[in-house]
């Protein structure tokens, strides 16, 4: 018997950003200067950072946080910037449980592409919620996420619960 693949399109684009220069085609850097949150997928702007869907999610509501500044690492983030990054956090994770009810989350950085950061050059705070069960044999058998939520329609949850 032949082996079955699934067809993942969705993945493409992401495979041919993450081989582009960080630098030059940063998510990071243009989708807060383009004026269209509802397109990008961002959900809150904040004074420091801001909050966007991640367009390649682990789970539906996974998120992103990250400063306007363009810097690679954590430590070269000032004490303002950290301490709102970690504020937002926070808040998301107010947003999620109520428009989600996860049952736990993975909060992280991934610093330097070694440590599979898609956009080395420019730091950023993911925040997943996490369903027990909600690893399958999708990824698994076929590298292959399959995901119940558009993601037009989690950016509006979680806009439209996002404290004013």
């Amino acid at each position: 018997m032949a082996k079955q693949r699934i067809w993942a399109p969705w993945r493409l684009p992401y495979v041919k950003d993450a081989s582009k220069d960080s630098e030059a085609a940063c998510i990071f850097c243009i989708k807060p200067a383009e004026d269209d949150d509802e397109a990008n997928l961002i959900v809150h702007r904040g004074e420091r950072c801001f909050v966007i869907l991640n367009l390649f999610p682990y789970t539906s509501g996974h998120l992103m946080i990250a400063p306007y500044d363009h810097l690679p690492a954590l430590q070269e983030l000032d004490d303002d910037t950290v301490a709102e990054m970690m504020a937002l956090a926070q808040r998301a994770m107010v947003v999620l449980e109520k428009k989600y009810e996860p049952h736990g989350y993975n909060v992280g950085f991934n610093q330097g592409r070694v440590a599979g950061a898609g956009y080395e050059g420019h730091i950023h705070l993911h925040v997943v919620p996490r369903w027990a069960g909600d690893t399958n044999f999708m990824p698994v058998l076929a590298d292959v996420k399959v995901l119940p939520e558009h993601l037009a329609d989690s950016r509006k949850r979680i806009s439209d619960a996002w404290p004013k």
